[in-house]
């Protein structure tokens, strides 16, 4: 078993022995992470690597190995369990960027459940990483990254559904992040 799964390194280790086949979704959750990194004056000190490690799990499901439902988070926060992981890592995981949507859409609202979702400074900076971050890896504003999942699924899709529907949810955490970090810098600006 990996590291401690709630540190940048373990969390780290475990995605890249499972996502670098998958190419750009390998290179999306390299970008995530970093762009985690960079956005962890969002959140307290104590959090900060919970939420890197967050970002290098997110999209673990995505491996053919551990696909059970089709469902990447709650695949993702199963294996995660499996594993012993600490609980929050799973639960966020389980509900990164607007889970619930797809769940939803998909059928699995009850099972995805079981994982309590916390609305918090943590969880939004880790919607704020993905939804900020394009399939390869690309920098790209909210925008930019919602009207390309759009385009990149079909309409009457679970995703393109889901994201229609939880772009005001999503836009609020990237908002609601940015606003936190203007807010940190501008107290270190003060504070000097």
């Amino acid at each position: 078993m990996p590291s401690a799964l709630d540190t940048p390194e373990g969390a780290a280790e475990l995605a890249e022995s499972l996502l670098p086949p998958l190419g750009n979704r390998w290179l999306h959750t390299q970008a995530v992470a970093e762009r985690a990194r960079q956005a962890a004056l969002a959140v307290s000190e104590g959090e900060r690597d919970l939420l890197v490690a967050a970002a290098w799990l997110h999209d673990i499901g995505y491996a053919p190995e551990l696909r059970e439902t089709g469902f990447h988070p709650l695949d993702g926060a199963r294996y995660l369990e499996s594993l012993g992981a600490p609980a929050r890592v799973v639960r966020l995981v389980a509900h990164h960027s607007g889970a619930v949507y797809e769940a939803e859409q998909r059928g699995l609202s009850g099972e995805l459940a079981e994982y309590q979702r916390e609305d918090s400074p943590l969880l939004d900076a880790l919607i704020y990483a993905d939804m900020t971050t394009g399939p390869a890896g690309q920098s790209f504003d909210f925008d930019r990254r919602i009207d390309e999942i759009l385009v990149r699924y079909e309409p009457g899709s679970e995703v393109h559904t889901a994201i229609s529907k939880a772009k005001p949810y999503l836009g609020a955490a990237v908002a609601r992040t940015r606003a936190r970090l203007a807010n940190r810098s501008d107290q270190g600006v003060n504070g000097s």
